[in-house]
């Protein structure tokens, strides 16, 4: 598993970072989901936004969760560059996410909702989606924390299942 921290300079360099974004980009368009934390500085909101643009105006398709910080960056993004090619899997309802999240949701066109685990917690039902994720994708681009235990464990599963895992980390 690739591992970066966007706050450490000195485990990140250019060379590295190039490397894992050139992966990232091969000339043939992928299924890439893209996960990640919801407490996130506005900074690396518009980073992730930005990838996703980019990633989408390649061909890229794009899936994602329907949470807030990471994964809302990463749909604000694609929707942009082209709504067709983004899926949204949310862990449960549409009626169980957050207000600020069901405005950016309800536009988008490829939406999936999973109301047979609204009776889960959050984190349980996160879990079960984030693998979903995984099942539709050959790559997973990831921002987390070393604490994102839900996130880790996704990057995990992601590699058992032989799929390319780019990990980021916050701190």
């Amino acid at each position: 598993m690739s591992q970066q921290s966007l706050d450490t300079a000195t485990t990140t360099t250019p060379d590295t970072l190039t490397q894992e974004l050139s992966a990232i980009q091969q000339t043939s368009s992928k299924r890439i989901a893209l996960l990640g934390s919801r407490h996130v500085p506005i900074m690396h909101q518009q980073l992730i936004e930005m990838m996703s643009y980019a990633l989408v105006l390649q061909g890229n398709r794009l899936v994602t969760s329907g949470a807030t910080g990471t994964n809302s960056a990463a749909i604000k993004g694609a929707m942009r560059a082209e709504s067709d090619l983004l899926t949204v899997i949310l862990p449960q309802s549409l009626s169980r996410q957050p207000r600020e999240s069901r405005k950016q949701l309800e536009k988008v066109i490829h939406l999936v909702e999973n109301p047979e685990n609204d009776n889960l917690s959050l984190a349980e039902a996160s879990a079960m989606c984030n693998r979903e994720i995984v099942t539709r994708c050959q790559q997973l681009v990831c921002f987390a924390f070393h604490d994102s235990h839900t996130l880790l464990q996704t990057c995990k599963e992601a590699e058992e299942l032989h799929k390319i895992v780019t990990l980021f980390y916050f701190d």
